[in-house]
C-alpha cells in the first residue's frame, strides 16, 4: 500500500498568480502616491500635493493589493478527486490494530 505525502507545499501556480498581481497592484499604488517633483522648488502647488489620486486612488489600490496578497496566502487549492489525502491518524488508532 503506498502512502501519500500528507505534508505538500500549500502555495501552488495559481497562488502565485494572485500574490504577483497582488504586488504589482500594491507597487502601482506607491508609485501614484509619489507622484511627480515640483517644476519650481520655491514655489507651493496645493493642487498637486493634495490631488485625488495621491489622497484616494493611490490608497484604495495599496489597501487591494494587500486583500490580492492576503487571499493568495490563505486560498487552498482545488482538491481533485484522485488526489485527496487521507488525514493522519492518531497514535490511539495504532495500538488498536
Amino acid at each position: 500500500m503506498e502512502k501519500k505525502n500528507a505534508h505538500a507545499f500549500g502555495f501552488r501556480k495559481e497562488n502565485y498568480k494572485f500574490l504577483i498581481i497582488g504586488l504589482a497592484v500594491n507597487i502601482i499604488g506607491y508609485l501614484l502616491m509619489i507622484g511627480g517633483a515640483a517644476k519650481d522648488p520655491n514655489t507651493f502647488d496645493e493642487s498637486e500635493l493634495f490631488s485625488e489620486v495621491r489622497i484616494t486612488v493611490a490608497p484604495i489600490l495599496i489597501v487591494a493589493g494587500f486583500v490580492i496578497i492576503l487571499y493568495s496566502i490563505m486560498k487552498k487549492p482545488a482538491s481533485s478527486k484522485g488526489a485527496e489525502v487521507e488525514p493522519a491518524s492518531s497514535s490511539a488508532d495504532n495500538t488498536s490494530k
